[in-house]
């Protein structure tokens, strides 16, 4: 009986309070209802694109680029010349004399690096983004202004070693034969030549040209003979009277007055001159391609005029990457492992590699006509691949030094490879008709 009572006592209190909650509704507009959980969202999560991931960088928001967005073309003019010193952007204007601005005025000029990210089995990393690539100049970070992945047209200076041994220039003269194919009808292309001396065959034509073709099929070569060191056996043709010719004239060595000695000749591989001059070709091409220099040699240097140090300074003025397929003794893993060690005052075996890492470009190891034969699609594929950044750089554009520039990519085990920097050009680097620059020319030996 109590409990009926108290259930009844709570029906009349409800039924006597209704009338005052339907009056506060009406006052109110709507139905006094308790706030349901807010939706959680995701600290920095601003700008990120679903799939791509958060940056692996976690000491700069995703969006840290000065508040700049990197198109994908390239700027139609350089920014006014009064900027603010980007390094500070956040510090508030200083008011000059009658409440004036006063502006850090700096001369700038845009500086453009393609680069070639590779996983740790050498595959290529696509579906990168600008959030994920870092650019620094001299250790200081720039804000990108480009950012791009698509192709550029490919200037190629094809230069083929025929100072290499007769077996190995056997299996190069079969594999040029799948050169065209690694390239389009969009790129062009000139071919050079170099054993004592350096040869172009002909100047830049369409990559797939017929043109082409039958100049790479005149630019085979037997190669160099492989040298006896003994006249000794045989063969040898004459009259030894106490170890010494009976007549002259019959000796291995022609007038030699000992037959059983002969002074090997003096070998010339002229592949600093080689790349210079294909450098030089570069120059005149137009900015809008990718330029290039592709050799196949074994990388063996001796008697150029033209020295490392000089060829790599006019590679880096002038935006020039070399790429190389290595081959003969150089391309075996022993041998080409101990080329790194050069002795002095001997021929430098293989500064090919030198050349890839300076200007950033690759060399490729192969010995098999199949493996030459692939490498050309390897290596042209790389390229047309690459990323390329672009910046505006607040150095003085009549300082002439060497900058340093590093790319990185904000993602673990990954490689980039990118030239090391570059040097400016001012309007005296390369002068009208292609004449070499002061700063480059080899020096007379």
């Amino acid at each position: 009986m109590k409990l009926g009572w108290a259930a009844a006592v709570m029906i009349v209190s409800l039924a006597a309070t209704s009338p005052a909650l339907d009056a506060q509704a009406a006052v109110n507009g709507s139905q006094a209802i308790p706030d349901s959980p807010r939706p959680q969202t995701i600290p920095n999560a601003v700008g990120i694109a679903p799939g791509k991931g958060a940056p692996a960088s976690t000491s700069a928001p995703a969006d840290d680029n000065g508040g700049i967005t990197p198109g994908a073309a390239l700027p139609s003019q350089a920014p006014a010349p009064d900027l603010v010193n980007e390094a500070a952007p956040d510090i508030a204007p200083e008011l000059g004399p009658g409440g004036r601005v006063t502006t850090l005025r700096t001369n700038v000029n845009f500086i453009q690096v393609p680069f070639t990210v590779k996983d740790k089995k050498g595959q290529l990393v696509p579906a990168l983004t600008w959030r994920d690539v870092r650019v620094f100049e001299n250790g200081v970070r720039k804000h990108l202004s480009l950012f791009t992945s698509d192709p550029y047209p490919l200037s190629v200076a094809f230069v083929i070693d025929q100072s290499l041994p007769f077996q190995v220039m056997t299996s190069v003269n079969t594999a040029l034969g799948a050169l065209q194919g690694a390239f389009t009808p969009y790129d062009e292309m000139a071919i050079f030549t170099y054993n004592n001396g350096t040869n172009m065959r002909t100047d830049y034509t369409g990559a797939q040209s017929a043109r082409i073709g039958a100049i790479l099929e005149r630019s085979k070569s037997t190669g160099r003979e492989a040298y006896l060191g003994s006249p000794g056996g045989p063969l040898s043709q004459t009259i030894n009277i106490n170890n010494h010719n009976f007549d002259p004239n019959t000796a291995a060595n022609r007038n030699s007055p000992n037959a059983t000695f002969q002074a090997p000749p003096k070998e010339t591989h002229a592949l600093n001159d080689a790349i210079f001059a294909a450098a030089q070709s570069l120059a005149k091409r137009p900015d809008s391609r990718r330029r290039m220099i592709y050799v196949v040699s074994d990388g063996k240097e001796m008697g150029s005029k033209a020295t490392f140090k000089d060829n790599i300074r006019f590679l880096q003025t002038n935006k020039i990457a070399v790429y190389a397929t290595v081959v003969g003794d150089s391309a075996t893993p022993y041998v080409g492992f101990l080329d790194h060690y050069h002795i002095p005052f001997t021929m430098k075996e293989n500064i090919l590699p030198q050349y890839t890492a300076q200007t950033g470009g690759e060399a490729v190891s192969e010995y098999r006509v199949r493996g030459i034969e692939e490498s050309f699609a390897k290596i042209a594929e790389d390229v047309r691949v690459q990323y390329t950044v672009g910046y505006y750089s607040n150095e003085p554009i009549t300082d002439a030094k060497f900058r340093t520039v590093e790319v990185q990519v904000m993602r673990p085990g990954l490689d980039v490879i990118a030239k090391k920097g570059y040097y400016p050009t001012p309007e005296n680097t390369m002068r009208s008709g292609g004449s070499t620059p002061a700063a480059s020319r080899p020096p007379a030996k």
